[in-house]
């Protein structure tokens, strides 16, 4: 008999069933179909996501017009000389800042997956383990103290990636004890440490001379794609694309270990090495993403849920779906922080929040199985 994991003690984890072998071909074929449906209206969705988010901006340009500019991009072919205004707009601001708004949303969402079954706690997130908090003291002091100044436009993005991969190995070594890395004890050695991070952050911000860095790290903290290159997609999506595989590779695991570390024995999964080399992953990825985008939150607490209630918990599923999902909510998102407060910016992590405070709290309310309860 299957335990119920809403049982366990600091566990929040619905019981994962939806991928059981089905009682009949009948249940399985619709699971399946559900499943290709997802998918399809996801990707659908995300490209009218991405032609939306290279047209919409400060500057409206037609759709037209924006397929003929990336055509002749990626073909060489020419456009007149009074077009390269909106050329360099289009293929130089809009495609790699949306590109990447997709890489991050797509990436933070299936962290999100992967860290609530590793420490069963349906409220986690890829920030939960301080990740964040040690890339954002990497971030303050190059842009405080000028360190790695010699990377250029690339400096923020390395200190944020070594303070993130840091901040991941403290937390792992002071969460480990005799008894491995358990949930329980990964989860408050990172909130506490984060809160270590955060403090740190403050400091150096406090102690800034300069009150332009100060308010340029703020705004960071906050997230941001403002900084989009084409050169800082090709290690996000490195990242997102090897933990996608991964992850899709092992989510019977998953499956397996957000019942608990017994049931997992029993079933043949070594709960302590599954959860050890998920949290290298989880903390590498994260911090390549935070490294390019800052903090931005709530997209890997939210978007897991929302895809489960769309096509059930099993995390084949789940995983598939996660990544369309939520690289359609980031575009939005980006598109909303660059366009409401033009020609300001309105930081990414404020409008994430704005939507998902209310959407949590509608998923709390309305489906409360998810949180342990009704």
């Amino acid at each position: 008999m299957t335990p119920d994991v809403n049982s366990v003690p600091g566990s929040a984890m619905p019981p994962v069933v939806a991928d059981a072998e089905p009682d009949d071909r009948g249940s399985r074929r619709g699971g399946r179909g559900r499943l290709v449906s997802a998918l399809v209206l996801s990707a659908a969705a995300l490209l009218v996501t991405v032609m939306a988010g290279v047209a919409l901006g400060p500057t409206v340009i037609p759709l037209d017009q924006v397929a003929r500019y990336v055509g002749a991009a990626v073909t060489g072919g020419t456009i007149n000389a009074d077009e390269v205004p909106a050329y360099s707009i289009i293929w130089q601001v809009r495609v790699p800042r949306v590109l990447l708004a997709v890489l991050v949303g797509a990436g933070l969402s299936v962290v999100g997956v992967a860290v609530q079954a590793m420490v069963r706690n349906a409220l986690a997130d890829p920030f939960v383990l301080g990740i964040s908090s040690g890339a954002s003291v990497g971030a303050s002091a190059v842009v405080v103290f000028g360190l790695f100044a010699g990377l250029g436009i690339y400096a923020v993005s390395a200190a944020a990636l070594l303070g993130a991969l840091g901040a991941s190995v403290l937390v792992y070594l002071a969460a480990r004890g005799r008894a491995g890395l358990t949930p329980l004890r990964l989860v408050l050695t990172g909130i506490a440490l984060a809160y270590g991070f955060q403090a740190v952050t403050s400091l150096v911000v406090f102690l800034s001379p300069n009150y332009q860095a100060a308010a340029t790290v703020l705004f960071w903290l906050l997230g941001s794609l403002g900084a989009a290159t084409w050169g800082s997609l090709p290690p996000a999506a490195a990242g997102v694309l090897c933990c996608v595989v991964v992850l899709l590779r092992h989510a019977r695991a998953l499956d397996v270990l957000s019942m608990g570390d017994e049931t997992a024995a029993s079933l043949g999964v070594d709960a302590m090495a599954t959860r050890r080399w998920m949290f290298v992953l989880t903390s590498v990825v994260t911090g390549l993403l935070v490294a390019v985008s800052g903090a931005v939150g709530f997209v890997g607490l939210v978007m897991p849920h929302l895809v489960r209630m769309l096509v059930g918990s099993g995390h084949r599923r789940v995983l598939a779906v996660a990544p369309l999902a939520g690289g359609c909510f980031m575009v939005w998102a980006d598109i909303a922080s660059r366009t409401f407060f033009s020609p300001q910016e309105l930081p990414l992590g404020v409008v994430t929040a704005l939507v998902g405070v209310p959407v949590f709290i509608a998923l709390l309310r309305r489906h409360g199985y998810l949180f342990g309860g009704r």
